[in-house]
C-alpha cells in the first residue's frame, strides 16, 4: 500500500490491482473500505472488459476464451513504476497467463494524482502487439452515503449536469444487458432521490454520453463529493438486497455483453480499438465537496 497527501487530502493505493483503497478529507473516509458482508472492493480497475460476457465465454478469431466478470487486471498484481508526494503510476504488462484468457500484447498504466480536493486517475493502454487490439475499461469506485443511517429508508440524492431526458437500461440475466429497452431516470428537482430501493433491479446503466458528472449529495442535498468523467457509460450501483453503506458511481468505456450475445469479441457494445503501437488515455476525477 503507497499514500499520498497533500493539506487537503490523503490517498492510499494498493499495487494489487493498482486499486484506490482510500480517500480521506480532514479525517473522514470517503471511499468503501470493502467490508465483505457488502462488497469486498474499494476502486477496481476493469480491464479487458466492463461486466459479464454471456456464459462467461467470448470468441475471438475463430478462438473461444473464457474470462470472468469484470476481467483479470483488478485481481493481479502492478508494478509501481513512479511516485512522488502527489502522484502514484502503476504498470501491468501482459503474460502467460493473461494471453490464455485475452490474446493481445498489451501495456496498461494506471495513475493517480492529487490537485487541491481532486483526485485524478489516469488510464494508458498501450497495443504493443502487430495487430489491432480490443478492450474495454473502467472504474468501480464506491462511496460512503453520506449521513448512513441503516434503519431508514434515504440515503441522499444524486444529481447530473443534465436534467433533461435521461435514460438508463437495465441487467436483465446473467450479468447481462437489455440495452433495447431504456427507461426513464426520473429526477425530483433536478435530482435522483436515492432509497434503499433504488437499486432494486441491479445497476441503473446511462449510455451515450448523457452525463459528464454525477454528484453525491447528502440528505439535506448539500453536495458531498462530485464524479467528473468523459467516459460513454456511465453505471450507478449498490448491492442489492442488502441495504449496504455505500453506492458506486462508474465510468465505463465499455459494457457488459447484451444477453444472449455470441458475435465477435471485437463487435461488442461500446468496445474500444488500438491499432498496433496506438496508445488509448482516458480517466476521471473524484472531487471531495465538503
Amino acid at each position: 500500500m503507497k499514500t499520498i497527501s497533500t493539506s487537503d487530502l490523503t490517498v492510499k493505493v494498493s499495487s494489487h490491482g493498482a486499486e484506490l483503497c482510500s480517500i480521506c478529507c480532514n479525517g473522514k473516509e470517503y471511499l468503501w473500505q470493502a467490508d465483505p458482508a457488502y462488497w469486498k472492493r474499494h476502486a477496481p480497475v476493469l480491464f479487458p472488459i466492463v461486466g459479464s460476457v454471456w456464459e462467461n465465454t467470448y470468441r475471438q478469431d475463430g478462438e473461444t476464451y473464457s474470462m470472468s466478470q469484470h476481467g483479470f487486471a483488478r485481481d493481479m498484481d502492478f508494478e509501481l513504476v513512479a511516485e512522488s508526494d502527489h502522484d502514484l503510476l502503476y504498470r501491468l504488462t501482459d503474460n502467460e497467463e493473461t494471453r490464455k484468457k485475452y490474446p493481445f500484447p498489451f501495456c496498461l498504466e494506471i495513475g493517480y494524482r492529487i490537485r487541491g480536493k481532486k483526485i485524478e486517475v489516469l488510464w494508458e493502454v498501450r497495443n504493443t502487439g502487430d495487430r489491432e487490439m480490443h478492450f474495454q475499461i473502467g472504474a468501480h469506485p464506491a462511496f460512503y452515503y453520506p449521513g448512513y443511517d441503516a434503519a431508514t429508508a434515504g440515503r441522499g440524492y444524486f444529481g447530473f449536469d443534465k436534467t433533461d431526458g435521461l435514460r438508463h437500461i437495465l441487467i436483465s440475466e446473467k450479468g447481462c444487458a437489455a440495452p433495447d429497452k431504456e427507461y426513464p431516470l426520473v429526477l425530483t428537482d433536478g435530482l435522483l432521490p436515492l432509497d434503499v430501493h433504488t437499486f432494486d433491479k441491479d445497476a441503473l446503466i446511462l449510455e451515450g454520453s448523457q452525463v459528464r458528472e454525477v454528484t453525491l449529495y447528502d440528505k439535506e442535498k448539500k453536495p458531498y463529493l462530485t464524479l467528473y468523467s468523459d467516459a460513454p457509460v456511465m453505471g450507478l450501483w449498490s448491492p442489492l438486497a442488502k441495504n449496504a453503506p455505500f453506492v458506486c458511481i462508474e465510468p465505463w468505456y465499455g459494457r457488459c455483453d447484451r444477453a444472449h450475445y455470441t458475435g465477435e469479441y471485437k463487435d461488442k457494445d461500446w468496445m474500444q480499438h488500438l491499432a498496433p503501437g496506438e496508445v488509448f488515455r482516458r480517466g476521471y476525477v473524484i472531487e471531495v465537496r465538503e
